[in-house]
């Protein structure tokens, strides 16, 4: 009888728990469809007029790796983004997962264009997101490379939190912007998130 009361109880959290259940939900685009993977999606800053579509930008003074950033106009929805999950298997794209982003196209570095947090910009006092990372092999030495989508308000945002490496100490924050020369660069962030929709590409 208690056994069946524990199970009981072990299924009403399992249920009921808000967080189990955000793991759960599929991200949708603007169209109300499902996230798939493999698939090339425009990420879109929700609020418009500050620039556009999500792309890969000379930044920092630097050139090579090209830095996440949004295009200056909001008429340019970007360069696509496909999603990997730690799973490959799973073909839909769920909330609060670790998943590699990659744009899909070519650039003028010699490198992926997977996305990773770079080190610590002291001048700036920020963690920047980059290009460079490498996709899949999730653990210790890949820990920069995964990211989550989590719901927003109605939209969406960017989470940097890995939870690819059990024992590793990560941070955990949001993913935002820090503007430089009128460019938003996506950057971590202790303010408001740059709130985010899909569109497939």
């Amino acid at each position: 009888m208690k056994i069946a009361a524990l199970l009981f109880l072990s299924f009403l959290f399992c249920v009921l728990n808000p967080l189990n259940a955000a793991t759960n939900n599929p991200v949708v685009d603007i169209a109300g469809k499902k996230l798939i993977t493999g698939t090339g999606y425009y990420i879109l800053p929700v609020i418009r007029g500050r620039g556009g579509g999500l792309t890969l930008a000379a930044t920092r003074n630097k050139t090579c790796p090209l830095d996440v950033a949004q295009e200056l106009h909001q008429v340019d929805d970007g360069i696509p983004v496909s999603f990997t999950p730690v799973n490959v298997k799973k073909g839909v794209i769920r909330e609060s997962t670790d998943l590699n982003f990659k744009f899909l196209g070519s650039t003028i570095c010699v490198q992926s264009t997977v996305w990773k947090l770079d080190k610590y910009d002291e001048s700036r006092k920020k963690y920047f997101l980059t290009s460079g990372g490498l996709e899949g092999s999730p653990g210790l030495n890949t820990t920069g490379n995964w990211f989550k989508i989590e719901k927003h308000l109605e939209d969406y945002k960017l989470v940097f939190c890995p939870t690819v490496c059990k024992f590793c100490k990560v941070i955990c924050k949001d993913v935002g912007y820090f503007i430089e020369n009128g460019r938003r660069i996506l950057a971590l962030t202790d303010d408001e998130p740059l709130r985010i929709m899909f569109k497939k590409a």
